[in-house]
């Protein structure tokens, strides 16, 4: 697995536990990154994917809402509204990764953490993104 791969995880766990927790990620990574133990195993890339959904969020969850079609965030698996988040900011915000990249490291991660119907639906989903991406950003 690839360091950014890592990274992707540890700030996927991240998102997920904020948004459980009901609490700000942006915070709780600082928290994290405070604790020693923690702070050994993270990759700055992390800090770099949680600060750019928190800095975000607002227009991810706008653009995640406007197109996925028939699905509120409320009612999607919370593992897959961070997932989602997480490759929404990879696939608009973030040009040093390519879209495809960003949208199959998503995908991985759905098959790898959520339903057997998650990772279609990660993959659509972050795809429109990525073809309407010009009228979003």
């Amino acid at each position: 697995m690839s360091a950014r791969s890592k990274a992707r995880t540890r700030a996927l766990d991240i998102l997920f536990e904020a948004d459980q927790r009901g609490i700000n990620a942006e915070n709780l990574l600082d928290e994290r990154l405070r604790d020693r133990e923690s702070r050994a195993g993270n990759n700055p890339y992390t800090a770099e994917l949680v600060r750019g959904v928190v800095g975000r969020w607002n227009d991810i969850n706008a653009a995640l809402t406007d197109y996925s079609q028939g699905w509120t965030l409320e009612r999607m698996p919370a593992v897959d509204r961070a997932i989602l988040r997480l490759g929404a900011w990879e696939v608009l915000w973030n040009d040093e990764i390519p879209d495809a990249v960003a949208i199959s490291e998503a995908v991985a991660l759905a098959t790898d953490l959520s339903t057997d119907e998650s990772p279609a639906f990660v993959n659509g989903l972050l795809g429109r993104l990525a073809e309407v991406k010009a009228t979003i950003v």
